[in-house]
């Protein structure tokens, strides 16, 4: 059974976040009241996943995930971010965490973005003896609008990063949750013209009757992967109608934080080394680099 811990000074904030995953019986919540007692409980018992407030006193949540990523670095840290903690979270991004989730859609996002998050760090590999055998691995696939495809096309990236060692754990997983934000936006938000509001919540039968309708029935997601033993370099293309690269949020920017809107796009830039989009915004090209490598100046 997953164990979560639950991270934050405020009980109601802890339960009301707590709620939202012990909704699903699988899943172990415990709770903390503050970064001490969450350290404490972590040297305890490790959990699988922790979620944590980033505003508390004596030491705030980025100090946890500094703490977490020197002692447990396989451990995934999935942020709640409120206004006045953009800054914290911007750094917190940088330093390892997983994810993060807007107080204001918590109900909408936080079960979602925990499974997700959680079944990338827990994914094992089944052909690792055959995979270590990999020097250098490119591929290109033409997908259609099928969140199906997504999680075995990661769960693939990630079987070959791990044998290249390329990456630790704590950087597949941010890998992986970069991919399936530009792959579920190169899909949905690109080919099919659905806001992220409305996906996930609509359901797969809506989504299947607008993959028969013109023009969006012939489009489909070029992907083209990269895999060496100094970088992973991704290229996707949709063939939707793009967007105005001009508004893109910045991860760098706490202010990028502030509300939610354009959540993935600032995962992406948080977790991946190179970001480049074509003035069209069809085109995404994305970089992460071996651990120490340093990565080279975007043209």
């Amino acid at each position: 059974m997953p164990g979560i811990l639950i991270v934050d000074d405020t009980a109601v904030d802890r339960r009301l976040a707590g709620g939202l995953l012990e909704n699903d019986p699988s899943l172990d919540v415990s709770y903390a009241k503050d970064v001490s007692e969450a350290l404490l409980q972590i040297s305890n018992r490790l959990p699988d996943l922790v979620v944590t407030d980033l505003q508390m006193p004596e030491y705030d949540g980025l100090h946890l995930v500094n703490e977490i990523n020197e002692k447990y670095p396989e451990l995934p840290v999935v942020l709640i971010t409120a206004h006045g903690s953009e800054n914290i979270a911007a750094q917190a991004l940088a330093s390892g965490a997983a994810s993060y989730v807007p107080k204001s859609d918590l109900a909408n996002s936080l079960y979602e973005t925990v499974m997700y998050v959680l079944s990338l760090s827990r994914a094992q590999s089944r052909n690792m003896k055959l995979m270590s055998c990999v020097q250098k691995s490119d591929f290109e696939f033409v997908l259609d609008n099928d969140i199906e495809l997504i999680d075995p096309l990661i769960d693939m990236i990630q079987e070959i990063v791990g044998s290249l060692e390329i990456l630790d754990q704590r950087c597949q997983v941010q890998l992986g949750v970069a991919l399936e934000n530009a792959l579920t936006n190169a899909m949905f938000r690109g080919n099919l013209a659905m806001s992220r509001e409305q996906f996930p919540v609509l359901s797969r039968n809506l989504i299947a009757e607008r993959c028969k309708e013109e023009p969006w029935c012939d489009r489909r997601v070029h992907f083209y992967a990269l895999i060496t033993p100094e970088k992973v370099a991704i290229t996707i293309r949709d063939e939707g109608d793009g967007f105005d690269t001009s508004q893109l949020p910045d991860a760098s920017n706490p202010e990028s934080f502030r509300d939610g809107i354009g959540r993935g796009l600032v995962l992406i830039q948080a977790f991946m080394d190179e970001v480049n989009f074509s003035d069209s915004g069809r085109l995404l090209e994305m970089s992460k680099f071996r651990l120490n490598a340093p990565a080279t100046t975007p043209k």
